[in-house]
């Protein structure tokens, strides 16, 4: 019975931090794009230069409560959302949640498969630094901060002009097909793996020299299997731990990635509203990325569990 009370108080307060954090992440985002110089208002009938008539402008504040108060806006917006209801989107006059439900799934797969080539990019490169020598472990490294450093927008430009311009191996544009995906998922992949990459090397020198490495040795296990098996699975738990943050940074990301590749996607249309100052979309994809940063710190401290055992023996 005490297992199952601890098991239910954790489970509660997970519960209670996640609505606390999609509370604050709701607020932050709504009093944030009211800061955005513009009226409502006009992005609906389109934009500062339709030339709309004042009647037409206070017609559609009442419409859409643009009339009342902020405070009385805010109050409205939690009380939908608390309901599930996500609004209706300001500038395209339809429901946000079927507008995001249908971006989600390409923003969802560049962030994926950028995250799983991030990571294999990163557990490479660390591998060969360690075992290389001096030259590998300081070009490795240079490597590392260099790639960590190198920005979403600069990065892509460069690889748009060496695969697509000069090489002609890859579309310019993110097709539907998996060459299309090439480079929006590099853009993404190289400077997450250059971070990784810098903690997974430190974290495989100190498992290389920890006790239990020697006493796999003395056993007489190959350095293969050592590495594998004992030393790559220590090492990697400070990276599944960042794993949560990763995963939120390449949502972020994907806002410029799917700019500059032409890619639909949660992104594009979240950079899309906060241009015109729909409100209801720009918070409900923002709810959107704060869930999913939400479900994946739970996974990767799932995965860290499983990984090292030795919490959860305690």
């Amino acid at each position: 019975m005490a297992e199952v009370a601890r098991a239910a108080r954790v489970v509660l307060a997970r519960l209670g931090g996640a609505v606390l954090v999609l509370w604050m992440v709701a607020t932050l985002t709504f009093f944030a794009i009211r800061l955005i110089p513009g009226d409502p208002a006009e992005a609906i009938l389109g934009g500062p230069g339709s030339q709309t008539s004042p009647e037409a402008l206070a017609a559609v504040r009442a419409e859409y409560g643009l009339d009342q108060p902020v405070l009385v806006q805010y109050l409205a917006q939690l009380a939908r959302l608390a309901t599930g209801d996500l609004g209706r989107s300001y500038s395209l006059d339809q429901d946000v949640a079927p507008l995001l439900v249908g971006q989600l799934g390409g923003t969802l797969l560049l962030a994926v498969l950028a995250l799983a080539v991030a990571w294999l990019l990163a557990l490479g490169l660390a591998t060969w630094s360690t075992r290389g020598g001096r030259v590998a472990w300081y070009l490795g490294s240079g490597l590392e901060i260099v790639a960590a450093a190198l920005p979403h927008f600069w990065l892509a430009t460069a690889l748009i002009v060496l695969f697509s311009v000069w090489l002609g191996w890859l579309p310019p544009i993110s097709t539907s097909g998996v060459s299309g995906l090439v480079l929006p998922v590099l853009t993404l992949a190289v400077p997450l793996a250059g971070f990784l990459g810098q903690i997974m090397r430190e974290s495989l020198l100190t498992a290389l020299e920890s006790p239990f490495v020697l006493s796999a040795r003395a056993r007489g296990e190959s350095e293969r299997g050592v590495r594998w098996v004992h030393v790559i699975r220590h090492a990697s738990l400070p990276a599944i731990s960042l794993s949560g943050w990763a995963f939120g940074s390449l949502i972020s990301g994907a806002v410029v990635v799917e700019t500059i590749f032409a890619r639909p996607g949660l992104g594009r249309t979240l950079l899309n509203a906060v241009t015109v100052r729909d409100v209801p979309v720009v918070v409900g994809a923002v709810l959107i990325v704060a869930v999913g940063y939400i479900l994946m710190t739970l996974f990767t401290d799932l995965a860290q569990r499983i990984a090292d055992p030795r919490p959860r023996a305690r």
